[in-house]
């Protein structure tokens, strides 16, 4: 007989049971416990379930099951039985990781499509039967403007991180895809949060509903030990590399706002005897797969990473996760320390905040219902090195005046530039450096503003406002 505890009491086929048992796995999770009978019974299911919590085999498993133990004729070539929407690369590449583990002893193929890479090998791979498919929204939507794909026989539809989806913005590719699939099917959206706009998404999707709810969207995990550095902007990053080495930490996910800012922490790192690599959508797909490869095998210590990329990450084990700068939306921060305290495993969350996130801070610990320890940095003295890592004005604000004169106009109104005066003096206008854009760009490049001179002093005020501070220099 089956304990009511493992995989074989939820009714999965014994090629799966295998698979799981070869895996590893003996006990599902409270998401798959719930989520993969509701599966199996073929009604639609809303589930909230929050990254690390084993959802993606509670719906991989079920739909493996599905689609094996139904008798079809011969397939159309392009014509998927299942499609997976993922809102990342990663995460749909992870996804498609995970099919393969538990599908290995099913007579079923699958396919992962996504941007960054070639479409070529993916137009060869159309050619041939595939009975899932998991995709991001724009490759997928540009494989249906080529003609390459035929979603007309998708038979179960699953949204894997629906609320990420909406927050980058796919709710029109979604609504465009939705309209390509047969009216009569399965549809499971999985979302960290049961936001207002989920709920919106799932009425219009989803057909008398099974929910499931096993995270709530303000928990955090008790394994996670959680702590503030009070620290002004311009030494943070001395202080991260000194955390790094006084605590020899041998795995840390670093998380920031934007490309430039990651960028310029990674390269800070390296050259200061820290190999660290940076991932974010400007990375060519194949280097963001190199330096994930390298930080899950040890050989690289640090990711530094923007949310939307790290987004769907699954790292066993991850042992410590540091804020570089605090989300401006406080449920990225359940999240981001997410990654860390998995399965039973303990972690630790560090967060490095400067006087003008405390407002951020405080949005964080009403949605977490608790304050989180301060720390302090025993020991740790500031070089008063220049940092001019990510401290940009917003890409609108006006440029500081050189000379006490107004700055000359750029853009199509700007008035030409002034030839270089006698005796060969140089013209003020030189060329700009162009920057990398902000996470939520395409990869366009803006001009920078010339940066106002640096006057501030050391902010102490900021710090004291930090009290109850702890000793030591942090774990």
């Amino acid at each position: 007989m089956s304990n009511q505890n493992d995989f074989a009491s939820l009714g999965l086929a014994e090629p799966l049971l295998r698979a799981i048992s070869e895996a590893g796995y003996t006990t599902p999770t409270p998401i798959q416990a719930q989520a993969i009978p509701q599966v199996l019974g073929g009604g639609d299911l809303l589930a909230a379930a929050q990254t690390g919590t084993g959802k993606t085999a509670g719906f991989t498993l079920p739909v493996l099951h599905r689609l094996a133990a139904e008798h079809v004729h011969p397939r159309t070539a392009g014509r998927p039985r299942c499609l997976i929407l993922t809102p990342t690369r990663e995460l749909a590449a992870q996804v498609e990781e995970s099919v393969q583990t538990y599908g290995k002893h099913l007579p079923l193929t699958s396919m992962v499509m996504f941007g960054g890479v070639g479409i070529n090998p993916q137009i060869a791979a159309l050619k041939k039967r595939v009975d899932i498919l998991v995709a991001t929204p724009g490759r997928l939507l540009d494989h249906v403007g080529q003609k390459t794909l035929d979603l007309s026989g998708v038979d179960i539809l699953v949204l894997d991180e629906a609320d990420r989806m909406l927050d980058m913005g796919f709710i029109r590719d979604i609504r465009k895809i939705l309209a390509l699939l047969p009216k009569k099917r399965q549809n499971l959206l999985f979302s960290a949060t049961f936001s207002d706009e989920i709920r919106e998404l799932a009425n219009g999707l989803l057909h008398n509903p099974g929910c499931v709810e096993v995270a709530r969207r303000n928990t955090a995990s008790e394994l996670v030990d959680q702590s503030v550095y009070a620290i002004g902007q311009k030494q943070k990053r001395e202080l991260l590399a000194w955390l790094i080495k006084q605590n020899a930490w041998e795995q840390v996910l670093v998380f920031t706002r934007t490309k430039h800012g990651a960028n310029k922490l990674a390269e800070y790192l390296g050259k200061h005897g820290i190999p660290a690599a940076a991932i974010h959508g400007n990375k060519s797909q194949s280097a963001r797969t190199r330096a994930l490869a390298e930080f899950k095998d040890g050989s690289l210590p640090v990711l530094v990473a923007t949310d939307i990329a790290a987004r769907g990450l699954d790292i066993d084990q991850l042992p410590q996760v540091v804020n570089f700068e605090l989300p401006n939306v406080p449920e990225d921060y359940v999240h981001r320390i997410g990654r860390t305290g998995r399965a039973g495993a303990s972690g630790a969350a560090v967060s490095l905040v400067d006087g003008e996130e405390m407002k951020l801070l405080a949005a964080i610990e009403r949605l977490i219902k608790r304050r989180i320890e301060r720390a302090v940095a025993t020991g740790f003295v500031p070089t008063g090195e220049p940092d001019n890592g990510d401290e940009r004005p917003p890409r609108n604000a006006p440029r500081a005046r050189q000379d006490g004169k107004r700055p000359a106009a750029q853009g199509k109104h700007a008035r030409p530039a002034p030839r270089a005066e006698a005796h060969g003096t140089p013209s003020r206008n030189k060329p700009r450096t162009p920057a990398a854009s902000s996470e939520g760009g395409h990869g366009r490049q803006q001009p920078v503003p010339a940066r106002r001179p640096d006057h501030a002093a050391p902010r102490q005020a900021q710090r004291a406002a930090l009290l109850g501070a702890k000793g030591g220099g942090g774990r």
